[in-house]
């Protein structure tokens, strides 16, 4: 890591400029990386672009994505092939009749996914968006409801992906016993004020109490006016979403759905929060099942197995391109850097609302929700002790912070997902969305500045 002060801002500064024009986020992340290995490497940017390309690929929690998320694909693609998700669409459409039903049904869905983000994003898009299109509700407005509950759901119910590892980060830090980190991470769980706005703002945004706003209001506007849910931009996504189609003449059994997805969640508590075994244990009972209720023959299987996996190549990209910019982010220090230039403002009374205020912007830029906290919570941790702020209360911003981050930017994983699943680009979800994330943000800082001096 080098100390590059201002000009580690380039990169991401670079990426943001590309993105709002071109709309396109890989091209973006791309460009924004190469920016930042000429500035570490000048001329010698192309050895230094393999290194990063490497090191990436090579990384234990990137593998972790790809698998995760190409599995995940898989899964999905054998429930849509055996008809199970049309099954649990119908039922719901029985018990649901209008649009904002249709939308409480989705956030309450995301509600019972808790255990882990990605699951989230992946299933409920998919297993909602044939409800949602039967009411004109735009692909956007569908993939605002259903990130609001993915890593926000996954950060206050602890028994989660999310809730393993920030106890463990606390662990490590000196934050928590051996032993206790969950239970002090239950004990901030009152103060992630940005999971807790995210996630209640949605049943107001489907009330109408919170109106459709700037492009929302245009999504929105189009699909009711039009018919055309998804937007134009997305025709290969929703294409692609729909390239595995459910097999005619097998006898639709909701059973197909509910069991895998419980499944699923169990399986990923029983193993230790780790999705990736829940998902090859899910995967595999699935499978065999088919086969041994002769739903669909080997052949058939396998290679909706391989297609559910081809249709996350397009995300997978994009976070891959993001997890490049963020090791170039990091070799240029950015998140140092932010945090030393915030520091000279700090007290016991500001430092949450700072904390959430920097660490959200730095989340939010290098669309890193975990590995950044890495870096910085040692940091925080020190800047607490020293100005004795409550632990709880920094803890809270803390991960209300990286909630934020995975909420708004337009390459986070959440992000990336969402849009995959309900039928999207990344950056038409990410504007569309950031009205209310910043309207959650505003909440959370004043409600940091309201308890510390109160």
């Amino acid at each position: 890591m080098i100390e590059s002060g201002f000009i580690s801002l380039l990169p991401t500064l670079c990426v943001f400029a590309l993105a709002l024009w071109t709309r396109r986020p890989i091209e973006s992340l791309v460009c924004g990386s190469i920016v930042g290995l000429l500035i570490l490497h000048g001329g010698g940017f192309i050895n230094g672009f393999a290194e990063s390309s490497i090191r990436v690929m090579t990384n234990e929690d990137v593998a972790w994505v790809i698998l995760v998320c190409g599995f995940m694909g898989s899964l999905i693609g054998i429930l849509i092939r055996t008809g199970a998700t049309g099954a649990f669409t119908e039922r719901l459409s029985a018990r649901v009749r209008s649009e904002k039903g249709a939308l409480m049904a989705t956030w309450g869905l995301g509600i019972v996914m808790f255990v882990d983000d990605y699951l989230n994003s992946l299933a409920v898009g998919a297993a909602m968006r044939e409800l949602t299109d039967k009411y004109k509700v735009s692909r956007e407005k569908l993939a605002y409801i259903v990130d609001s509950t993915a890593a926000p759901i996954s950060v206050i119910i602890p028994f989660s992906t999310w809730g393993a590892f920030f106890a463990g980060l606390l662990v490590a830090n000196g934050l928590a016993e051996e032993g206790e980190g969950l239970t002090v991470y239950i004990s901030a769980i009152p103060y992630m004020l940005y999971a807790w706005v995210a996630i209640f703002l949605v049943p107001l945004v489907v009330a109408g109490i919170v109106p459709a706003l700037g492009p929302m209001k245009a999504a929105e506007r189009r699909a009711k006016e039009t018919g055309v849910m998804v937007p134009p931009e997305a025709a290969h996504i929703d294409k692609a979403n729909k390239a595995i189609k459910p097999k005619e003449g097998i006898p639709p059994r909701i059973a197909m759905f509910l069991v895998p997805m419980l499944a699923l969640v169990l399986f990923t508590i029983w193993f230790d929060k780790d999705f990736l075994k829940g998902i090859y244990v899910t995967l595999a009972g699935t499978v065999i099942a088919i086969l041994a209720f002769r739903i669909l023959d080997l052949n058939d299987t396998f290679d909706t197995v391989i297609d559910g996996f081809k249709t996350m190549v397009e995300p997978l990209g994009v976070l891959v391109a993001a997890f490049i910019l963020n090791d170039v982010n990091e070799a240029l220090g950015l998140a140092d850097y932010v945090v030393a230039t915030m520091q000279p403002y700090l007290t016991a009374e500001l430092l949450p609302a700072i904390i959430f205020s920097t660490m959200g912007l730095v989340s939010f830029m290098t669309g890193s929700n975990w590995g950044v906290f890495v870096i910085i919570l040692p940091i925080v941790t020190t800047l607490s002790h020293n100005l004795g702020a409550d632990m709880s209360l920094v803890i809270g911003a803390t991960l209300s912070a990286s909630t934020f981050g995975s909420h708004a930017c337009f390459y986070s994983d959440a992000t990336v997902l969402t849009a995959q699943s309900t039928g999207c680009t990344p950056m038409q979800h990410a504007l569309t969305q950031i009205p209310y994330a910043l309207i959650a943000a505003v909440i959370t800082t004043v409600g940091f500045l309201t308890i510390a001096y109160i």
